[in-house]
């Protein structure tokens, strides 16, 4: 893609979500002020700046900002490490002083943000999700493994593989043991090939064997090949999905429930999540993830 730079230059902040520690978590681009810019050269830029997801910070007329989300291949909806990482980079940029509650505007739904402000160690953002949605996998079982590089053995027997989506589609795989990370491997080009019912879908394998004894999912995330990279480190998103089908599938009964989710182990970028979700009401579901980010650096595109 060519596209002309514009006149100013625009400054690139890298942030590590899901982290307090820079080098580990999930890095996220986070440009401030992005109302001149126009798609091409979000996208242009996205791809420049490689990571998983770049974050854009416009004005809005219906929320505190808006917030847009690219990845080096295409827009998205929704993306919750991204989003810790701009609002983030609002609060050391003196953007929300004092601010504990405020709203962004994004395609998948004006959604609710609450801060609990303080030093940067101690900062938690907390973003709520769209309502959750869960779609039956009726693939071949074997066939999906080996998208992984994994048996059909090493898949959970008991807990259904499902798409699900709270403002971004994924395929929940449940695994048996987590020594079976350890030698994932995706073939990410075949995936739209074997996930017909959603070929633009990732594959978020997890399991409920931990590192650390306080946390409660075990995860990894496989992007789309579309998205134009391999593997996100700390998936917020995929996380809130996860506490949706712990409510949906595991635990029908519970009213609501709060854990900690770990990903990243196996690239060296581990991360946590905290992940909340509850039902109001009868048929409905609540989802936030809470999480924080470290600067990394910056530089001008």
């Amino acid at each position: 893609m060519n596209v002309m730079k514009t006149v100013h230059p625009v400054t690139i902040y890298h942030y590590d979500a899901f982290t307090n520690v820079a080098g580990k978590g999930n890095p996220a681009g986070v440009v401030l002020d992005a109302d001149q810019l126009t798609a091409a050269h979000m996208q242009q830029i996205a791809l420049d700046v490689g990571f998983n997801e770049t974050v854009f910070v416009c004005t809005s007329q219906c929320a505190d900002f808006r917030l847009v989300y690219y990845t080096p291949g295409h827009e998205m909806n929704l993306c919750g490490h991204a989003t810790i990482a701009a609002l983030t980079c609002l609060l050391d940029e003196k953007r929300m002083v004092g601010r504990t509650a405020l709203t962004i505007e994004t395609k998948a739904g004006v959604l609710p943000i609450h801060i609990e402000q303080g030093e940067q160690s101690k900062r938690n953002i907390t973003m709520r999700q769209d309502e959750p949605q869960f779609v039956p996998y009726t693939g071949n079982r074997g066939q999906l493994a080996s998208l992984i590089g994994l048996t059909e053995q090493e898949l959970h027997s008991n807990l259904p593989i499902v798409y699900g989506s709270t403002g971004i589609w994924t395929l929940l795989v449940p695994i048996a043991r987590r020594e079976s990370f350890g030698h994932m491997v995706p073939h990410t080009k075949a995936f739209p090939e074997y996930l017909l019912q959603n070929p633009k879908a990732s594959i978020h394998p997890f399991c409920l064997q931990t590192v650390d004894p306080t946390a409660f999912m075990y995860a990894r995330h496989f992007s789309s090949p579309y998205s134009g990279t391999i593997e996100d480190a700390v998936t917020g998103t995929a996380s809130g999905v996860m506490g949706a089908y712990y409510l949906t599938y595991m635990e029908p009964t519970l009213t609501q429930a709060s854990f900690l989710v770990e990903q990243g182990y196996e690239i060296g970028r581990e991360g946590r999540v905290k992940v909340h979700v509850k039902r109001p009401e009868k048929g409905s579901m609540e989802v936030n993830i809470s999480g924080t980010a470290a600067l990394v650096r910056t530089w001008n595109w």
